[in-house]
């Protein structure tokens, strides 16, 4: 089977896509149109053209759709379109759901409605008025657009704007000018949308009664999108920004949107050629302003920090239902900081994180079933659709409370959903695995015998040459970051620049439920490096179900070892996101770094394995090795092969840090490991 994805299938990366859904056999709830499978999404192969045309007829003969120009407090106007059921009165009313987004609300024109209005078909035979707003500077608003705006916690005038007072104004006018609302307001949005579903509930106006931001993005340089811990996400910032970035200097109904034309399917062997990164504003089709205030703040300066929205997430009193993807190596850093940031900043606010096993907005263009080489068991969409229209339901129309916990997450590897009264769950307990000499993790640290004196350097070794990166994906073809996620890394494993270290078999189930803490002395022969760090659960020699003459299942996933979750950190920033400094030439260095949240349960049998490697291309741009102060100034005689050193002895032990989530039956051990004592 064919893994190439369609040229446009990356439109949908940052929320582009109009989510349509494609017409299929099979049983649905209620006649609904089904989701396309998330393996055919994720691998380009769903027709974005494909459409319900029932759901489609529903709209057009069920909406009224209008179009106003909303004034804020500036005298700048935002481009908004509404589609009210038909039945709205006095007598007949409904709450507004309302979607902010930078990617148009398109089609414009009276006559011309949308294939969708919310985020499932359920919505619209509910019954909401739907409202879409281009945000300020984009598609058919007035004023300019400013990615990521920074939020004003002081506004001292009608000239201090930002999204949550645009939010704010919006619904006040919406409130006055628009007949047949019952005085509730529900927000929501995936990706960019999302971040502007966040800033939004910011000092909430009092008809803002439930939120849900969903992907959304927190920050662009330690976590979401753009940056992974300062490491520069190269494929997607260059695609996204190659055709959002282009100048809209009025106001324009044009309703295109042109992917990038990369010429091949192969994005490995097209980031190579393109050579450093002085050479990429060539390949756009005109100016693109934001690709270069990226590469005039190459650094955690205040450019970034003001576009960080966590220390102004408060004031949030609409009810909150955070939703992201496991699976999701856009924004799923966002998610697990706003939910954090949002407990600890609004208390008093209910507040609820959702994730399950998806790429970035599979929850709403996908089923959800399966992605890469895992099989999930069932169609996990189908689960969340629900409890998202339960959740609106309640807080706008005064339906049954859906009483949702906590935290819902789906537990990948043992494929079911849980619940917990936080998040992470209270009872995990931390829990080290060190790297050994025999390439083994072990939860007893490196001890200083006089054997290992003798044989053992204290450290395992590899070349790096940033003209041979380790690609993301085993065939090289596009999308990184959907093409990488819960794939089989074993390719990874036979090349000499990437070292793996394993468990023993484990004895009984192990579930990890939280942040993952990588632990690392390393040293360079450069001064500068990139370390990559995986987390796989490698499947037993024998599956389940597998007879001695053969699989009896297809297909055949023995000794897969399956990416759960993946982290790349530049050494630059060490010490500092800010302030980046050199590594010194052979000297052996701590580097820490966080891993983003898991659940998952390594079944009995099966091995936790990490890979340590230094690149991850095109997903992360090429480290040249040799310290420049801006990385995207860096020349062709700037890249150099350099040897790093992994540390592993008693004075310098590397370790992986997991929480591990504690089984009612498990018995009393030395470590929180089912290994063998």
């Amino acid at each position: 089977m064919s893994r190439r994805k369609a040229p446009w299938a990356w439109v949908a990366a940052l929320g582009l896509a109009t989510h349509g859904v494609t017409p299929a056999g099979g049983d649905e709830p209620h006649g609904l149109a089904p989701l396309p499978s998330q393996v055919a999404v994720s691998e380009g192969r769903t027709p974005k053209e494909g459409r319900s045309s029932a759901r489609t007829e529903w709209i057009r003969s069920h909406y009224v759709k209008h179009e106003f120009r909303i004034p804020m407090r500036d005298g700048i106007s935002l481009f908004t379109s509404v589609y009210i059921p038909i039945d709205a009165s006095l007598k007949t009313r409904y709450p507004f759901l309302l979607h902010r987004t930078p990617y148009s609300v398109a089609p414009y024109g009276a006559s011309r409605y949308k294939d969708r209005l919310g985020p499932f078909e359920e919505y619209e035979r509910e019954g909401f008025i739907f409202v879409f707003q281009d945000v300020r500077g984009r598609h058919m608003s007035e004023g300019e657009f400013i990615n990521m705006r920074p939020h004003l916690d002081s506004k001292r005038s009608p000239r201090d704007i930002d999204e949550s007072s645009d939010t704010y104004d919006t619904v006040e006018w919406l409130l006055r000018n628009v007949p047949g609302h019952n005085g509730r307001v529900g927000m929501w949005g995936i990706s960019y949308p999302g971040f502007y579903a966040s800033a939004g509930a910011i000092d909430s106006h009092p008809a803002l009664k439930a939120i849900s931001p969903q992907a959304p993005i927190a920050d662009w340089f330690r976590g979401d999108d753009m940056h992974r811990h300062g490491a520069f996400n190269l494929e997607l910032a260059f695609e996204f920004f190659s055709i959002f970035g282009l100048k809209r200097p009025v106001p324009s109904d044009d309703e295109r949107w042109e992917p990038f034309d990369f010429g091949t399917a192969d994005r490995y062997r097209y980031f190579l050629e393109l050579g450093p990164l002085t050479q990429a504003p060539a390949r756009f089709r005109g100016p693109v302003p934001f690709w270069n205030d990226i590469v005039a703040h190459p650094n955690y300066d205040a450019f970034w920090q003001s576009r960080n929205i966590l220390p102004h997430l408060r004031g949030v009193r609409a009810a909150t239902l955070i939703v992201g993807g496991w699976y999701d190596m856009e924004d799923l850093y966002g998610p697990l900081a706003t939910y954090e940031t949002l407990r600890a900043q609004n208390p008093g606010t209910p507040t609820t994180l959702l994730i399950g096993p998806w790429i970035h907005g599979g929850w709403s263009r996908t089923d959800g079933a399966a992605l890469g080489d895992s099989d999930f068991g069932f169609k996990t969409s189908d689960t969340y659709r629900g409890i998202e229209l339960a959740f609106f339901k309640h807080h706008l129309k005064g339906g049954p409370d859906p009483a949702l916990p906590a935290a819902q997450v789906f537990e990948t590897g043992a494929n079911r959903w849980r619940r917990f009264d936080a998040w992470p769950p209270r009872d995990t307990r931390a829990q080290s695995l060190y790297l050994r000499a025999d390439r083994s993790l072990s939860p007893s640290p490196p001890s200083a015998t006089a054997a290992t004196a003798d044989a053992d350097p204290g450290y395992d070794e590899y070349t790096s040459d940033p003209a041979y990166p380790v690609p993301c994906s085993a065939d090289g073809f596009s999308g990184c970051s959907r093409r990488t996620v819960a794939v089989d890394q074993r390719f990874a494993a036979t090349r000499p620049d990437v070292r793996t270290y394993r468990t023993p078999p484990f004895e009984r189930d192990l579930t990890l439920a939280g942040p993952i803490e990588a632990e690392l002395w390393v040293s360079t022969s450069g001064t500068d490096a990139d370390y990559v760090v995986k987390i796989l659960d490698e499947n037993p020699p024998r599956q389940p179900g597998q007879g001695k003459d053969g699989p009896s299942v297809e297909p055949d996933r023995s000794g897969q070892q399956t990416l759960v979750r993946v982290e790349p950190f530049r050494a630059r920033f060490r010490d500092s996101y800010s302030e980046p400094k050199p590594m010194q030439p052979g000297q052996p260095t701590r580097i820490r770094f966080v891993l983003n949240d898991v659940c998952h349960t390594f079944q009995r049998w099966h091995r936790l394995v990490v890979q340590v490697q230094s690149s991850l291309f095109p997903y992360i741009d090429r480290n040249p090795q040799r310290f420049v102060p801006n990385l995207f100034h860096a020349r062709p005689a700037d890249y150099v092969v350099a040897t790093h050193r992994i540390h592993r002895s008693p004075a310098l032990p590397s370790r992986i840090v997991v929480r591990v989530l504690p089984a009612a039956d498990e018995p009393p051990r030395k470590n929180a490991l089912p290994l063998p004592e």
